[in-house]
């Protein structure tokens, strides 16, 4: 008996407090306003939604991974592993989908954390579907991408503006017919020091100098040049493309990593399909990195935009640099 992969079910999760764009030029000095104007712009983000302070990651990776599981039919102690994606976790170590795992009450399920940052969800996905093919003994696999990054951020640095928190979820189990298809990834490691946290690991540990100099928050150092996304994005499209043996004219529904209205444009003329096939989420909800994907999917689903045996496409990316593509028909 074949064991594809599918997509039973997805989720997610958007905290309760907003946080406009009005709101951010009220809180900052006379020069930032015109930051804001100019990010809003850019981007097309308006708002962002911020969980309470005395809240980590795993707490808004749950609501996201139980309204999957309760979508999909499942209890959490039916789930045999969770694979969650972030940049934002609760601790350096342990893994924060320990934690979930915990809080969620999967007493059953094994787990692990993928950090690739915004493009660790593509790559949760491509990890389980090829999991639930070798292992008979995987039947119920959680994949979570999750995101609190605005709470890793100097509060005074104008950046803040992208980072809106948030969880998405999807439910794989193995069936005898298609889902997923296929998957690639690219890198590029030569970035790797223009955006991250780059003080709190072995490079450098944390230290009473590097907190007081803010090399603990999350921090752009250097601009990416716009072809990254805006080359790198299609090249990977046609790569999953290639991989899965369909043309990218097949492709029913894409999504990118939401953090730039105008790249996703591009990028979708670039390969020929028009915007009607994606989706995006950054002007309401901000920049949610690990998580935006499975938040857009869920949210093109809820909308009607997917529909049963459409071909969808999710395309991430993030800091390192990487890269990350998966297809799936869904169910």
């Amino acid at each position: 008996m074949a064991r594809i992969a599918n997509i039973v079910a997805t989720g997610h999760y958007l905290p309760e407090r907003e946080v406009t764009n009005d709101d951010l030029r009220a809180r900052f000095d006379t020069a930032v306003p015109e930051f804001v104007d100019k990010m809003e712009a850019s981007s097309g983000i308006r708002s962002r939604w911020w969980a309470p302070e005395d809240w980590a990651t795993s707490d808004i990776a749950l609501p996201a991974a139980r309204q999957a599981l309760e979508r999909a039919g499942r209890k959490p102690e039916d789930v045999d592993l969770i694979i969650l994606g972030t940049d934002s976790p609760d601790y350096i170590t342990p893994a924060t989908s320990v934690v979930l795992q915990h809080k969620l009450g999967a007493k059953n399920a094994g787990t692990f954390d993928v950090g690739c940052a915004c493009a660790s969800f593509p790559t949760g996905l491509a990890i389980g579907a090829g999991m639930i093919t070798t292992n008979s003994g995987l039947n119920v696999v959680l994949v979570v991408g999750v995101y609190m990054m605005h709470k890793l951020t100097d509060p005074n640095d104008p950046m803040i503006f992208f980072y809106g928190d948030g969880a998405g979820a999807a439910v794989l189990e193995p069936r005898e017919t298609p889902g997923f298809v296929s998957s690639a990834s690219q890198a590029g490691g030569e970035y790797h020091r223009h955006w991250g946290i780059y003080s709190g690991g072995t490079f450098e540990p944390a230290t009473v100098e590097s907190v007081n100099a803010g090399r603990t928050t999350v921090k752009i150092l250097d601009r990416y040049p716009p072809e990254i996304n805006h080359e790198g994005w299609p090249r990977l499209a046609r790569r999953v493309a290639k991989e899965g043996g369909f043309p990218v004219s097949a492709i029913d529904f894409i999504i990118f990593t939401q953090v730039r209205k105008p790249s996703i444009e591009l990028v979708m003329a670039d390969l020929g399909l028009p915007m009607e096939k994606t989706h995006t989420i950054m002007e309401r909800w901000g920049y949610t990195g690990s998580a935006c994907i499975p938040m857009a999917l869920d949210d093109a689903i809820a909308k009607g935009k997917i529909r049963s045996n459409d071909l969808v496409v999710m395309i991430g990316s993030g800091v390192g640099y990487n890269q990350a593509g998966a297809a799936f028909r869904m169910p």
